[in-house]
C-alpha cells in the first residue's frame, strides 16, 4: 500500500488543536448545542469522522451523508458501529498516514447522493484532513476530540487553503 502523507512529529503536535469549533461537555450536552448550531447555519451536508460521534449524531437523528469509522473508541477495538447507509465502502489507511486508496472513497463518497460509511482499517484520525478537502463549501465535518467533547469545522475556502498547507507541510509516503 502506498501512504500520500505521512504525520510529522511537528504536525502531530499542532493537530492536537482543535482544527474548528470545540464544543466541551457530555455527549447530550455536545450533541444538544450542535443541533442549535446546525438549526441556526443549516449546513449544505454534514461529515462524521470517529465512531462515537457518529454514534452519538445517529442517536440524536442526524445521519451524516459520510461517516468514516475504525470500529475502535480511543484506539481499542468495539463492537462494529451500525449506522444508516445506503453504501458501504472499506479502505485501509495506517496509523499517522493518509494512503493514497482512502483519497478518491472520501472524494466518491461525498460525491454521491448517498449516505455512505467508509469502514477504516487502520485508523480514521487524519482522514478528516482529506473530508475538510473536499467537503462542499459550508458543510460541517465533525470529530471527536478525547476527553473534552466535538470539534464542529464549517468548511470554507479559507479553513480548505488551512488543510491544503497541512498536507504540504506533512512527509510525502512511500511503500509500505
Amino acid at each position: 500500500m502506498t501512504t500520500k502523507y505521512d504525520l510529522t512529529p511537528e504536525l502531530r503536535i499542532r493537530l492536537k488543536q482543535p482544527l474548528g469549533t470545540l464544543i466541551r461537555g457530555s455527549f447530550v450536552e455536545t450533541m444538544r448545542r450542535f443541533k442549535v448550531m446546525a438549526d441556526k447555519e443549516k449546513p449544505s451536508s454534514i461529515i462524521s469522522v470517529g465512531d462515537t460521534v457518529s454514534k452519538n449524531l445517529a442517536k440524536n437523528h442526524f445521519f451524516p451523508q459520510v461517516s468514516i469509522i475504525d470500529n475502535k473508541c480511543m484506539r481499542k477495538s468495539i463492537s462494529p458501529t451500525v449506522l444508516r447507509a445506503e453504501r458501504t465502502v472499506c479502505v485501509r489507511n495506517p496509523q499517522g498516514t493518509i494512503a493514497e486508496e482512502a483519497i478518491p472513497a472520501i472524494q466518491e463518497a461525498l460525491r454521491d447522493k448517498q449516505h455512505v460509511k467508509i469502514i477504516v482499517d487502520g485508523e480514521e484520525d487524519l482522514l478528516t484532513l482529506m473530508a475538510i478537502l473536499y467537503a462542499p463549501e459550508n458543510s460541517f465535518v465533525l470529530y471527536g476530540q478525547p476527553h473534552e467533547g466535538i470539534v464542529v469545522v464549517k468548511v470554507t475556502l479559507d479553513k480548505k487553503a488551512e488543510i491544503a498547507g497541512i498536507l504540504r507541510a506533512m512527509e510525502k509516503g512511500s511503500k509500505n
